[in-house]
């Protein structure tokens, strides 16, 4: 190391100390060789000191960072640059993601960034529970939509068309169409149209009763699913209730059910371009759900999954 460098890094360390700094705890290059780098990011919305005393993401942190092969960084919405920087995100292979109130902070600028990311086999997604709304997610599943639609028509000469849902971040009802879907229109003259419906990313009923759900893993075998008992019960969560408005999954990893007969595919897995997201769906920020065994697990073993590529 020049004398240059060692100045430089002398008074990067002292400013950092100092606090003149943000720090994050970026891993060494040996580090980098062997451990799988996991991002936790987090809304970190007051209402969920009900449950946690440090925040969800932080909770979630402190778990994976007592895991082997994994080396974590926990970070918040109101961090510099949302917590979002590029420095960040180029040492991150995987990034897990909790937003609920403040989804529409984060621009789609921001979110076509992170899905550019991900295709390009750089970075792995996992968005929880309330993230269907995320930017980054309901960006990555307007994309796959899009990549989907254009291998429908790659053969046929057509012209497409994209249809955004009525109004963001608004839940369809029962009896509605389940986005995405596609209306052809075949004209005399030989043109063909595809309007494409891009995804509400939503369900059309939730209920935040913290009532226990049933959980079955549906993929025996599967690397997510490593040592999680076939079928286990979270004591209390918030239901979520099919259809869920997204591109048919690549996977299915878990179903969840509610006594009262709701059901959700509350694990989930696509493959975008190089990349892959894996939506899980357990949570809610007022309930102990990211202190229960199985589903901590169930992120440590999708993150080592995910971070290999």
């Amino acid at each position: 190391m020049d004398e240059n460098r060692r100045t430089f890094v002398r008074a990067a360390t002292l400013a950092t100390l100092s606090g003149l700094l943000p720090f994050h705890s970026f891993p060494t290059p040996s580090e980098r060789n062997k451990n799988i780098r996991v991002v936790v990011w987090d809304e970190r919305q007051p209402s969920q000191k009900q449950a946690y005393e440090d925040f969800l993401g932080n909770q979630i942190a402190g778990y994976l960072r007592k895991q082997s092969g994994l080396s974590v960084t926990s970070v918040g919405q109101d961090d510099p640059g949302q917590g979002l920087g590029e420095r960040l995100l180029d040492n991150c292979d995987v990034l897990i993601w909790w937003g609920h109130k403040r989804q529409s902070e984060i621009l789609p600028e921001k979110g076509k960034q992170i899905v550019n990311r991900i295709s390009s086999g750089t970075l792995a997604f996992i968005p929880l529970h309330s993230a269907h709304w995320a930017t980054p997610f309901v960006e990555a599943m307007n994309e796959i939509t899009r990549r989907n639609a254009e291998k429908m028509t790659k053969s046929v000469q057509k012209e497409v068309s994209y249809v955004a849902p009525p109004k963001q971040y608004t839940v369809p009802r029962y009896d509605s169409r389940v986005t995405p879907f596609s209306v052809v229109r075949k004209f005399p003259d030989g043109r063909e149209s595809s309007e494409v419906h891009l995804p509400y990313c939503c369900f059309p009923a939730y209920r935040n009763d913290g009532k226990p759900s049933h959980v079955k893993g549906l993929k025996p075998g599967h690397a997510i699913l490593k040592g999680i008992p076939a079928e286990f019960e979270l004591p209390q969560t918030e239901m979520y209730d099919e259809p869920f408005h997204v591109p048919d999954p690549d996977e299915v990893i878990l179903e969840e059910r509610w006594a009262t007969g709701e059901w959700f595919r509350s694990g989930m897995v696509w493959r975008l371009g190089k990349g892959r997201i894996f939506y899980f769906r357990p949570g809610h920020e007022t309930f102990p759900v990211y202190k229960e065994e199985w589903p901590l697990k169930i992120l440590a073993n999708a993150a080592r999954w995910m971070g290999k590529g």
